[in-house]
């Protein structure tokens, strides 16, 4: 099932399975999938939620999500959302968070597949010399953080 919406940042394409939310995804361009939007409780919530943080009126989620990646990736995941709005952590501390302290470069790995970016806030991970990478654009990555940062 997916369901799509605008927001500030672009279109946004949820993936859902009926009761978890199981991917997102940023469209920045002008062309984006068109869905049918239905009325699933969870994406009503997700959209509402989303919007929210979005307007700086929301500093955590509180949706059902279900990524699916490997053991290692779903540990990254978890250990992510334990950061908190408007702080980051660097790719060796989330290393450490997740119980493989010299894996920060398969964290590295983690982050670009994660499924549910804003979510499982990826962007809140940095590097130790800078902003590091963001699937969506180091613009975006910026953007997220000042946000989190002003409010």
């Amino acid at each position: 099932m997916e369901y799509s919406f605008r927001s500030p940042i672009g279109i946004i394409l949820l993936t859902g399975d009926g009761t978890f939310l199981t991917s997102l995804r940023i469209f920045t361009g002008g062309s984006a999938p068109s869905v049918n939007n239905c009325s699933r409780e969870v994406f009503a919530a997700a959209e509402r939620q989303i919007t929210e943080y979005l307007s700086g009126l929301r500093k955590s989620f509180a949706l059902p999500v279900k990524p699916s990646g490997t053991p290692f990736q779903t540990a990254v995941w978890e250990a992510l959302r334990s950061v908190p709005y408007g702080e980051t952590v660097t790719y060796g501390e989330l290393a450490v968070l997740c119980g493989h302290p010299k894996a920060y470069r398969a964290v590295g790995g983690a982050m670009h597949s994660n499924p549910l970016p804003i979510l499982i806030p990826c962007h809140r991970v940095v590097a130790s010399g800078g902003p590091g990478g963001y699937a969506y654009g180091l613009d975006m990555k910026r953007f997220l953080l000042e946000l989190e940062k002003n409010n």
